[in-house]
């Protein structure tokens, strides 16, 4: 299993049923130190105690019926899409994160996805270049689960290297990266 948390519940829990499974299959968890000290990554004692893993998160701020975009992400761009999207004060964008990658968790994401409508766009958003990150396995296998959708993705171009190697550059491209995936630049 591969699985990319963005909360301690998250993480608690993953490991937990890791461990109270029968049959043990590897797991790889891509959580990157910078959630540890993100000030949205946490839980509260009740998630920790009673809560349970989550393959797919949806998006409990927005009211589906004003949706037009969906956004699907994993690890810590989710919390940079979340200040962009209130940033930019855009209620008409949702903001699904993936917490497991591989098994695809279709029947979950299957759920989450009913409630919106079918004119609506799927967005796959991931900070890594194109021939990087998740894009390439969820291409291939997210247009079954998201037939009625139209999918895109949004990513920075193909590259040798994940970094630019300028802060400045860096940065700029992040910005570019929200812009595009709320829709608001192409």
């Amino acid at each position: 299993m591969v699985m990319n948390l963005t909360t301690p519940a998250q993480l608690f829990h993953a490991l937990r049923r890791q461990v109270m499974r029968k049959i043990r299959k590897p797991l790889v968890v891509m959580t990157p130190k910078s959630l540890l000290r993100h000030p949205q990554a946490i839980s509260s004692l009740e998630e920790l105690a009673s809560g349970q893993f989550e393959k797919v998160i949806g998006d409990p701020d927005v009211d589906a019926s004003k949706v037009k975009r969906i956004l699907l992400c994993l690890g810590k761009v989710y919390f940079e899409l979340l200040a962009a999207r209130a940033e930019a004060q855009i209620d008409h964008v949702a903001i699904i994160r993936m917490e497991q990658v591989y098994p695809l968790p279709d029947v979950e994401l299957n759920e989450i996805l009913s409630v919106y409508a079918d004119d609506c766009e799927l967005v796959w958003v991931q900070e890594e270049p194109a021939n990087m990150g998740a894009w390439g396995f969820l291409l291939r296998h997210l247009r079954g689960v998201a037939g009625r959708f139209r999918l895109d993705g949004v990513y920075r171009p193909e590259s040798a290297s994940p970094a630019t190697g300028s802060k400045a550059s860096h940065q700029f491209e992040q910005n570019l990266l929200m812009r595009q995936a709320l829709g608001l630049e192409e």
